[in-house]
């Protein structure tokens, strides 16, 4: 899926924490920005993908996303890619050298090599209700700068909004807050595109409650919105 043509977008104040000033930080710090996502079938990582670049087309930049090869059953590990850029995307390799990593199944981080390619200045974001330490991730997250591998209860909003144990959408709006390389408003509008009825409005809650769960969680650790 490739979408859009480049829009300028003006970065505002940046210190104010609105939905569009927290995406605005990020959206210029690099020509190209790209995303891993991780989870398991049956969880919706391509959906994932394509929303975000959705989301993005939607903030006027270009996005393409796209699965990768292998067996996509229920249970097995699957792995999407998402690009975001100010302009035309040339390339369509697999994203192995990703700005931020989405990890929709915490089974995965011991199982495979989700880290692999990372860049230094890198995001990660995990879906669980445990924290770093509890992970057994405390020493590996100190490469990191301060604030950037953070965890969001994906699955657990997502049963309480929509009653079904499905975080793709829902880490999205984890993902805005954390990286501010898409806006949660036009994360929102990307759900409500995809999903209709309930259904859509029980994601896009879900997501904008992750939105702050991740913002509120940064914010204790770098006191500033993404940079």
């Amino acid at each position: 899926m490739d979408l859009g043509d480049d829009k300028q977008t003006d970065l505002g104040d940046e210190s104010c924490f609105s939905h569009k000033d927290v995406a605005a930080l990020n959206a210029r710090a690099r020509e190209l920005f790209g995303v891993r996502i991780h989870g398991r079938g049956g969880q919706g990582v391509v959906t994932a993908a394509e929303l975000l670049s959705v989301a993005a087309f939607g903030d006027g930049r270009h996005a393409q996303a796209f699965p990768s090869f292998g067996s996509e059953r229920t249970g097995a590990p699957v792995v999407a890619f998402c690009r975001i850029a100010s302009g035309p995307i040339r390339t369509r390799e697999p994203v192995t050298d990703p700005d931020a990593l989405v990890v929709q199944d915490p089974t995965l981080l011991h199982q495979v090599d989700l880290f692999s390619g990372l860049r230094p200045e890198g995001y990660v974001l995990i879906n669980t209700s445990r924290n770093v330490d509890e992970l057994g991730l405390a020493e590996f997250s100190r490469r990191f700068l301060e604030g950037r591998l953070l965890t969001v209860p994906a699955t657990e909003l997502a049963i309480a909004h929509t009653g079904r144990p499905m975080p793709n959408a829902v880490m999205l709006g984890g993902f805005a807050a954390l990286t501010g390389a898409v806006s949660l408003d036009s994360v929102l509008v990307a759900i409500r595109e995809r999903f209709s009825g309930n259904t859509a409005d029980a994601n896009a809650a879900a997501a904008a409650e992750a939105f702050e769960v991740v913002l509120k969680e940064r914010k204790e650790l770098v006191g500033a919105p993404p940079a």
